[in-house]
């Protein structure tokens, strides 16, 4: 049954299309004369971009600071980066890169008028304390198509390590950024590997949303439209890289959609599984989610079609994506979610998503992610033996 009893948060102003990374310093302009640049790695300061920005500030009177983030943050990062640059604070922090570029920025933001450690605010982490929102106004430009970062509420924050790893979130409805600068030509550079993982990446969130027991005909409709604009973006962007824009610019819709939607539907098992995954092991989130939506898929749709009767609406929702991304409706509903799959292992065959045992996962080492897994919102209430099942199709 459709939920006609939501809520729904709020989005950051957004500016989106080719183009719009020109925009950026009026952007940050408007919000004082002081500016933190938080960016990732080389490849903005190799385009020639970053200087182009730091020009354009210049000449508009705006003092300016930058971060390098590499890797998903950690919360010696943050606090590094937050007292390296909290005495003045700046006016605005604005986060150019990928996902973890975005969250450490996010955390940066809301971290700076206290000074305190981001590990006190984290959900399960340190004191658990609630934070205030309180927060310097964050602008968000991704450079990926793939976590929506820029549309969403949570910080996602890491530590690896088998023995005291974790991967929590800070968050609070007022780290939505207050802009988000969403340029499509910003991916063309992003190499393939990247680009399939983050890809598949939005793919997940959008169909576990679309999926979510807290699913709303407003997070169905985005969603929706996410997945349309993803069916006819994602191998083309991963095989044309740098020479195809409207791919590009359709993976940023969808990553965009998926930020969203996540934010008010929730998420589904791949996600459920990230989070101990990605804290035991190195394993980047868009390679979890890539590596395992296949299987994930399967677990689920198996399982409803045992109990179709105790499932026909999401079972319909299945096989309704199903229709979407094959382009024609099979004989049956049930045939419908078979085609889905299949598709979907074509997707992540095609894309050359590595297994779990290239990052050193074991079978071993199943029976504790399984049982570390959420399922909040998953359309399932699935069993450890069918998580661990999920979980053994790709190791």
């Amino acid at each position: 049954m459709m939920n006609l009893n939501f809520g729904f948060t709020r989005t950051p102003r957004i500016l989106f299309g080719a183009g719009t990374f020109a925009r950026l310093p009026e952007v940050i302009h408007g919000f004082g004369r002081s500016a933190l640049i938080v960016t990732g790695g080389r490849s903005l300061a190799e385009s020639g971009r970053l200087a182009e920005l730091l020009d354009a500030l210049a000449v508009r009177g705006v003092t300016v600071a930058t971060a390098t983030v590499r890797g998903e943050p950690s919360p010696e990062q943050v606090d590094r980066l937050v007292a390296d640059h909290r005495h003045p604070a700046p006016d605005v922090v604005a986060a150019v890169g990928g996902g973890s570029v975005l969250d450490a920025g996010k955390a940066i933001a809301a971290m700076l008028p206290s000074g305190e450690s981001v590990t006190d605010y984290l959900e399960g982490v340190g004191q658990g304390r609630p934070h205030s929102g309180r927060k310097v106004p964050l602008v968000a430009v991704p450079t990926t198509a793939g976590t929506g970062s820029e549309a969403t509420k949570n910080a996602v924050i890491s530590q690896v390590g088998r023995a005291g790893g974790f991967k929590k979130s800070l968050r609070h409805d007022n780290f939505v950024p207050d802009v988000a600068v969403v340029d499509p030509e910003l991916a063309l550079t992003c190499p393939p590997h990247i680009t399939a993982a983050c890809g598949l990446d939005a793919f997940t969130q959008l169909l576990e949303s679309y999926v979510s027991t807290a699913a709303s005909p407003l997070t169905d409709a985005l969603a929706w439209s996410g997945l349309a604009r993803l069916r006819d973006s994602l191998l083309p962007a991963v095989r044309e890289g740098r020479r195809d824009l409207a791919a590009r610019s359709g993976m940023a819709y969808a990553a965009l959609m998926s930020g969203i939607t996540l934010a008010n539907a929730g998420l589904g098992i791949v996600h459920g599984l990230a989070s101990p995954l990605g804290a035991a092991f190195a394993v980047p989130h868009g390679v979890v989610c890539g590596t395992l939506v296949g299987a994930a898929t399967r677990v689920n749709v198996t399982c409803m079609l045992d109990r179709p009767d105790k499932y026909p609406h999401v079972l319909e929702k299945y096989a309704r994506v199903g229709r979407l991304l094959a382009g024609q409706r099979a004989e049956t509903p049930a045939a419908d979610c078979r085609r889905l799959l299949s598709i979907i292992d074509r997707w992540v065959r095609e894309t050359g998503m590595p297994r779990l045992a290239d990052y050193g996962i074991r079978a071993e080492d199943l029976d504790e992610l399984s049982a570390a897994a959420g399922i909040k919102n998953n359309p399932v209430a699935l069993a450890k033996a069918d998580i661990r099942r999920l979980l053994g199709a790709r190791l």
